[in-house]
């Protein structure tokens, strides 16, 4: 009996020591610190950060030589920090679409979202789909083959019998708030499927995107980027109400499709401590290093999107070195996943997960992403100041869930707000950011975000109005979960798997 007190009084003691290490590092991110980081990384040198520029070559450099000056290695064992992301920009291809003899008008009638090498698609199937849609709720597929045909898709997603969308779980009066992102899905739906053209029938989405496009292609503005893999690829277009008639009556089409388009470079920035006791099991902290550019002179510096989630992780960074400097190192490997090519379509994340993983998914245990947590949301109207946006730490691990909500409760007691997390939110920001390509992976995640505001994508995304003493306790939260994941018994279980 007497041993086992006294072994229990030891374990008691070391517990005590090995938080007090956990709250003493985490003491080290500092408001001041991550001010002097992110009104460098957001300031007019770094020009706005838009991937493929000159301004994100500076930024992945300023990464770089950060990691360098703490003595973080890099994940590669040549000891380059860079990731190569092989992207390609596409300018506005030349392209011509006739159904039954009628020809179509570029910008007037149609634009194109997608494409690939310069071709000519005849083709007498025409398949209507429906909406598109191939869920466990609703099939529009179903018993219909489209590999190697063209597909056309109507907007929107059917109703169920208390009149709310099927999917999205929305009420009939609730407007679809992300157009961009059903025609992704219902696009790679059909690319899925094996479908050699995609149309997507949205006369307002049309109306939208159609002047923007023409005047982008005409005059110049923030490029289209798309990676630069051997993967089979679809042509997709977006049409309005003027040929929608020809499309759901039609059966011969001709696409005359000539791209235009050069192979540029772009790269991830990856470091890593190494775990103590299990080096080969690996907790990745992620944050999208790009930003949009120049605009009309005008430098869009991105200090919230995305400077707040990259400074952070250099200050999380800089915390876990501390603790291995004093012989407390993290037991799992902790890699610094800086993604590129965010803002263009989740490009180097995508790449980093499905092409060149550096380490084994198989082995990576959680991926904790952070995308804008500097500001407050101004819709937010009820709750704290002090909250942050939690997307995902639910969706395929119930452990990293309570992990998540016990760390906060015993270190940072910030208000987790869970809005943006339910499966029926029409802004689908779990499928947003760099986790999601994790997350497809069944790798548990949580998104860490503050919600847009009114400077979202704006020149005036500066840093002199981001909320430091946020940041720097959002940051705080992010690093006890990390050093949570990182030095448990067991890695947090997937007992939530995706298909």
């Amino acid at each position: 009996m007497k041993n086992r007190l006294l072994s229990f009084a030891l374990m008691t003691i070391s517990f005590l020591g090995y938080g007090q290490n956990q709250l003493k590092y985490s003491q080290s991110i500092t408001a001041a610190e991550l001010k002097e980081k992110l009104y460098t990384y957001s300031s007019d040198e770094f020009e706005g950060r838009e991937t493929g520029t000159n301004g994100l070559t500076i930024a992945i450099n300023y990464l770089k030589d950060h990691y360098i000056e703490l003595g973080v290695n890099s994940v590669k064992d040549d000891g380059d920090y860079f990731q190569n992301v092989p992207l390609k920009l596409i300018e506005a291809p030349s392209v011509s679409i006739s159904i039954e003899d009628k020809s179509f008008t570029y910008y007037k009638d149609y634009i194109s979202m997608s494409g690939g090498e310069s071709i000519t698609i005849e083709s007498k199937d025409i398949i209507l789909v429906g909406y598109g849609i191939k869920d466990e709720k609703y099939n529009d597929y179903d018993g219909i083959d489209v590999d190697g045909k063209i597909v056309v898709a109507s907007a929107g997603e059917p109703l169920n019998k208390d009149n709310k969308y099927l999917i999205s779980g929305t009420s009939k009066k609730t407007k679809w708030s992300n157009n961009r992102q059903e025609l992704r899905s219902k696009l790679n739906t059909a690319k899925e499927l094996g479908a050699k053209g995609f149309f997507l029938i949205n006369d307002p989405m049309f109306k939208l995107y159609a002047p923007y496009y023409k005047e982008k292609d005409n005059h110049g503005g923030e490029s289209d980027l798309s990676l630069d893999v051997n993967e089979k690829e679809i042509y997709s277009f977006l049409v309005g109400k003027s040929m929608e008639t020809a499309l759901l009556l039609g059966n011969q089409i001709k696409i005359d499709y000539e791209q235009k388009s050069k192979p540029i470079s772009s790269d991830n920035v990856a470091a890593i401590i190494k775990g103590t006791e299990k080096p080969d099991e690996y907790i990745v902290l992620s944050a999208h290093l790009d930003h949009i550019g120049m605009h009309d002179g005008e430098v869009f510096n991105g200090a919230d999107d995305d400077g707040s989630g990259t400074v952070a992780i250099l200050e999380i960074a800089e915390a876990f070195k501390a603790a291995l400097k004093d012989g407390n190192g993290p037991k799992r490997s902790i890699i610094f996943l800086h993604v590129t090519g965010e803002e263009k379509g989740l490009l180097g994340s995508q790449y980093y997960t499905d092409y060149d993983p550096l380490v084994p998914l198989s082995q990576t245990v959680a991926n904790l992403n952070i995308d804008m947590i500097g500001r407050t949301d101004p819709k937010r109207i009820k709750g704290k100041r002090n909250y942050i946006y939690l997307i995902g730490s639910d969706k395929l691990s119930t452990e990293l869930h309570e992990l998540s909500e016990d760390v906060n409760s015993k270190y940072t007691n910030i208000e987790l707000d869970y809005t943006f997390n339910d499966e029926n939110d029409p802004n689908r920001y779990y499928y947003r950011s760099d986790h999601y390509n994790f997350a497809k992976n069944n790798i548990p995640v949580i998104f860490y975000f503050n919600g847009t505001h009114d400077d979202y994508h704006q020149a005036s995304d500066t840093p002199d109005k981001i909320q430091y003493d946020l940041l720097e306790n959002r940051t705080r939260l992010v690093f006890h979960t990390a050093w949570e994941l990182a030095n448990r018994d067991k890695a947090v279980r997937v007992d939530k798997a995706t298909k």
